[in-house]
């Protein structure tokens, strides 16, 4: 097979395939600037509570290895 044949033949999968991708409704891309959005804050008190679990947890593995 020669290489301008392979090339046809990829040529006519791609294009099958952008048809596909037609019928099921195109491809939605999103952009990371708008993907990424307003960044979420977590409040002071949500800060604390995941520090005080989390000494919680390491409090509990330190008493298991005593």
């Amino acid at each position: 097979m020669a290489i301008m044949d392979v090339i046809q033949v990829l040529q006519n999968n791609v294009n099958v395939m952008q048809k596909v991708i037609k019928m099921l409704g195109g491809v939605r891309v999103q952009e990371s600037k708008k993907a990424a959005g307003k960044p979420r804050k977590m409040s002071a008190a949500g800060r604390k509570r995941i520090a005080a679990a989390q000494r919680a947890r390491w409090a509990k593995i330190r008493a298991a290895k005593k």
